[in-house]
């Protein structure tokens, strides 16, 4: 049998002895052999290592890259702290936990609503239910500037609701007709002036929204007095009611005075042209008497008494004749209406004063 022939005895027939063992002491080899064994089982194809080699692996890919949806922005903090802004697409970045990406929706309008309870400038109560509009313009002052940006966009707008409310009387706000001592505020005017005070404070929180449109769906008063108001608005529409027949009754009568006046002052006028056209053409026959006169007075003085005595005595029944009364002449009724010219000359006419009609008169006197 050989040396080293396998068996019981192959121990002692070592010829180096490198198998001797001092009794009850393991050597290194001996230890180290069952971890060896495990290393192995770990490093092999189905080892728990290579599990967590390849789990890791994966983790860093799928953590490597990022994808920002239309219409958002990216903010990428690296260990917590702002690093940039990635617009919308597909975007490598640092594997978590080196980078992180929170995306922003900045062409979304977003929207609140909310109602407060506010004194009026006048210490009257309304409940006012509003609705702001608003959008995310600056992401990073969005997400770091503030602790809760909505929030603190809730609680400015109460507050620009109450301070522009409360500075409005009752009536300004509900009915839009003022009190009398200042102009009153439309709802439209309003509402602008809450935006402009909410954005004012906005701005000043450094918060990066901006505020696109502000609109109230309701102001009303508390129910507790719902019905005294509603009865004092009814009232002061019946006011109004009442202001705006007789605005009406006014459009109607201005017009017609106005239309009495203008015909009136055109009678006026047609009147003094008339009065003027009747001076003229009687100042124009005077002159022409005038001149007739200058060329024979005794003629023409005795033509305009003849004419003047048949204008008096037109309608008359009764001619007395001009010989110092000496007869009268009744005429009958019918020929009343006879002009006293058309009777012969000392019958039925009359001479002028102190004249004669030559020797028909002469003829006519009786001693």
């Amino acid at each position: 049998m050989a040396w080293n022939e396998p068996g019981n005895g192959q121990r002692d027939r070592d010829p180096w002895n490198k198998n001797k063992r001092s009794p009850g002491k393991p050597g290194v080899e001996a230890a180290l052999k069952p971890w060896l064994r495990r290393l192995g089982k770990l490093g092999g194809p189905g080892g728990l290592l290579t599990i967590v080699v390849v789990f890791v692996l994966a983790w860093l890919l799928m953590t490597s890259y990022v994808v920002i949806g239309t219409g958002q922005v990216g903010v990428v903090q690296r260990f917590g702290a702002y690093a940039r802004i990635v617009g919308a697409g597909f975007h490598l970045k640092l594997p978590l936990p080196v980078e992180t990406v929170q995306p922003v929706a900045t062409s979304r309008v977003r929207a609140m609503s909310d109602q407060v309870r506010t004194l009026t400038r006048d210490e009257d109560i309304v409940a006012v239910d509003f609705n702001v509009q608003y959008q995310v313009t600056d992401p990073q002052k969005y997400l770091f500037t503030t602790r809760d940006p909505d929030g603190t966009l809730n609680e400015a707008a109460q507050a620009a609701v109450r301070t522009v409310i409360g500075a409005q009387p009752m009536d300004d706000i509900l009915t839009g007709q003022g009190d009398g001592n200042s102009p009153p505020a439309t709802l439209a005017a309003l509402q602008q002036q809450v935006r402009d005070h909410l954005q004012h404070t906005l701005d000043a929180y450094d918060c990066g929204l901006q505020v696109t449109d502000v609109s109230f769906q309701s102001i009303t008063p508390p129910p507790e007095v719902k019905d005294a108001f509603d009865d004092v608005v009814a009232a002061r529409q019946d006011r109004q009611g009442m202001v705006d027949q007789a605005h009406a009754g006014t459009s109607q009568e201005i017009p017609a005075a106005e239309s009495d006046a203008k015909r009136a002052a055109a009678e006026a006028d047609a009147y003094k042209t008339q009065r003027i056209a009747r001076a003229q053409g009687d100042a124009e026959r005077f002159n022409l008497i005038l001149k007739e006169y200058r060329a024979a007075p005794d003629v023409t003085r005795r033509r305009l008494w003849l004419e003047t005595m048949e204008e008096i005595l037109h309608a008359s029944n009764k001619v007395i004749d001009g010989s110092d009364g000496h007869s009268v002449i009744h005429i009958d009724g019918d020929r009343a209406e006879a002009p006293p010219t058309a009777n012969l000359p000392g019958v039925g006419a009359v001479a002028p004063p102190g004249g004669t009609f030559g020797d028909d008169a002469e003829k006519g006197k009786q001693p």
